[in-house]
């Protein structure tokens, strides 16, 4: 491929896309180049604080709680008071909490902090995804997402190296450089994004239901969704828990380990933005089932691993499942929420990830210490193929877009003082139909 034809490719990726989406985009990669905490937290506790390594997976796992609590409140949140409050909340107590980590010395308060971390750093997940499906249209959206997920882990990936720089210079360093960063993305969520809330107003907001937590638990096929991204979310999240165990056990190094896993940052920046032009107006259907099934055997292939080049291998495999998968299912669950209630839903559908952070660690320990990693990673496979088989059920009669209501309201960004206005999406979404609500 040509160096011009490169060039087209990049310039196509990134076009069409709203000056809001950038602005967001930009947020959250500052917030990912921050993320100190959960990438050395154990051995912070371990190494500089001399906790046992027990204690250490007790403080990861209230991190984790304090997520599946937080998800659900911010959604509800997001829609009663708006995307951008509630991410300048979630932002700045965040900023606070993490510094306030750092001093932490004895065990009870550092597990308490951590607690209140994990709410506060969690809670601006359904407010970006919401502004996010307000400002960009529907045909753009998987674009959207993928291009905020590659930046996700871009600011991983930087964060990972530069934080164990600072670590051997001082932890404490980390948790303020953190919290200084996060302060940073709450500046530009104040000065550079209008609020995108969708307003309620004329007839089809006077016929239209109010929205609750009921209503998402009622919508049968959308709770499936959340069943089923827990079930991806248990297989990718043993990468990091089951995966480090089981090389460990096999007399793998941690260097050995962090060699491997590299692969999957490195491909991720590498591939996410040309498979996503190749995905983005395919099947969803296909796209989700494929995915799982790659997620599923990806990791099963471990079982027969036995050198640093297989276990890159397998990650290959799996890698490209979350590649496919990550924007396909989170443009899914925009399509199936209502435009008042997609701060409940994105809540709903983020506490899924949570929760499986909570149950992933527990399954891999246990069914390694019981049975051996080869049946953790033989369960994998049957998580992947269980998820193949919902997505290919539960989409098979899925309503497709609608263009807007007569008389709705699109979700046009309502100006702030301090903020650019962007130009109003071209067309707005019209709540998706919910069938089994």
């Amino acid at each position: 491929m040509s160096v011009a034809s490169l060039r087209r490719a990049a310039r196509e990726s990134v076009s069409g896309l709203p000056r809001a989406f950038w602005w967001l985009w930009t947020s959250t990669l500052v917030n990912r180049l921050g993320a100190f905490v959960a990438t050395f937290m154990a051995l912070y506790l371990t190494q500089q604080r001399g906790y046992s390594a027990s204690f250490a997976g007790l403080v990861a796992a209230l991190h984790g709680l304090g997520g599946v609590v937080s998800t659900l409140a911010a959604g509800v949140l997001t829609d009663r008071l708006g995307r951008r409050p509630t991410m300048l909340a979630a932002q700045a107590s965040t900023a606070f909490s993490v510094a306030l980590l750092g001093f932490m010395e004895h065990p009870a308060a550092i597990a308490a902090v951590a607690l209140l971390v994990g709410m506060t750093s969690n809670a601006s997940r359904p407010a970006v995804q919401a502004m996010m499906a307000d400002i960009v249209r529907p045909e753009d959206r998987v674009r959207a997402f993928a291009l905020n997920y590659w930046a996700i882990n871009l600011g991983f990936a930087v964060s990972a190296v530069a934080a164990g720089v600072i670590a051997e210079y001082s932890y404490l360093a980390g948790f303020l450089g953190e919290a200084a960063l996060t302060l940073v993305c709450a500046v530009l969520v104040y000065v550079k994004l209008p609020e995108s809330r969708p307003e309620r107003t004329g007839a089809a907001a006077a016929g239209e239901p109010a929205i609750g937590l009921g209503t998402v638990l009622r919508d049968r096929r959308f709770m499936g969704v959340v069943g089923l991204s827990f079930l991806i979310s248990l297989i990718f999240t043993q990468g990091s828990v089951g995966l480090p165990v089981a090389m460990g056990a096999a007399g793998f190094s941690p260097g050995d380990y962090g060699l491997v896993i590299a692969v999957n940052g490195v491909l991720i920046v590498a591939l996410q933005i040309p498979v996503t032009r190749f995905i983005e107006h395919r099947d969803p259907q296909r796209l989700l089932v494929v995915s799982a099934l790659l997620a599923g055997y990806g990791f099963a292939l471990t079982a027969f691993a036995g050198s640093i080049g297989v276990y890159a291998l397998t990650v290959c495999v799996w890698t490209l499942a979350e590649i496919v998968n990550s924007p396909t299912q989170m443009s899914l669950v925009v399509r199936l929420s209502p435009v008042h209630g997609r701060g409940r839903y994105q809540g709903m559908y983020s506490m899924s990830w949570s929760v499986a952070a909570l149950v992933a660690p527990l399954m891999a320990g246990y069914v390694i210490d019981a049975w051996g990693a080869a049946w953790l990673w033989g369960s994998t496979g049957v998580l992947g193929t269980g998820a193949a088989l919902g997505y290919w059920f539960l989409m098979r009669s899925l309503p497709r877009e609608t263009p807007p209501l007569a008389g709705s309201t699109p979700a046009t960004p309502t100006p702030a003082k301090t903020a650019e206005v962007p130009a109003p999406p071209k067309t707005a979404e019209a709540p998706a139909p919910a069938p089994t609500s």
